[in-house]
């Protein structure tokens, strides 16, 4: 090798970049704006008025619940009785930390997950649903609020263990 082809090997030629325009930002217009820091104390201010509430609609949920559970012990485990459970505990899943019961919201998250593949729903076993709606009922009655109180959360654990024990042993997604 000659010392100008090492020379040439070296340099590398130019490079050409393309600037490719934003055409989402003109679509979508300009930055949005900060957050509105009185639209968000509006906010959290009609959500404490209509925290009175809470107790009541809490209970309503509860209650749809509790009926759904009835209707299969009358009926026997039917795809549309489970579907009714599983909606339900749904709902209580998103509502119970809005309803300032976070341990709601867990335990129904667990039940949600039983339940959660809809081939299975049928099959799944009637004493842990049974025990999800027993704990909820628990959790209100004893009027558990805090996430960490050690009832509340031995019975979150328990039955999340159950719970993962089963989707295991049954071969079923156990995806959170």
């Amino acid at each position: 090798m000659t010392s100008s082809n090492s020379a040439a090997a070296v340099t590398a030629p130019e490079a050409e970049f393309i600037h490719v325009p934003n055409t989402l930002r003109m679509k979508v217009g300009p930055r949005f704006g900060g957050v509105d820091a009185a639209a968000v104390a509006r906010a959290e201010q009609a959500l404490k008025s209509l925290s009175g509430q809470f107790g009541q609609w809490l209970q309503d949920e509860i209650d749809k619940l509790e009926s759904a559970r009835l209707a299969i012990k009358g009926d026997g485990p039917t795809a549309e009785g489970m579907d009714r459970i599983y909606l339900h505990a749904h709902d209580l899943k998103g509502l119970g930390a809005t309803y300032e019961y976070p341990l709601i919201s867990r335990v129904a998250g667990s039940l949600c997950k039983l339940m959660d593949e809809p081939v299975g729903r049928v099959g799944a076993p009637l004493f842990l649903i049974d025990a999800h709606i027993d704990a909820i009922r628990a959790i209100v009655r004893g009027s558990i609020r805090d996430p960490s109180h050690p009832v509340g959360l031995a019975l979150a654990n328990a039955l999340e263990m159950r719970v993962g024990d089963y989707l295991k042993s049954n071969g079923s997604s156990t995806r959170p």
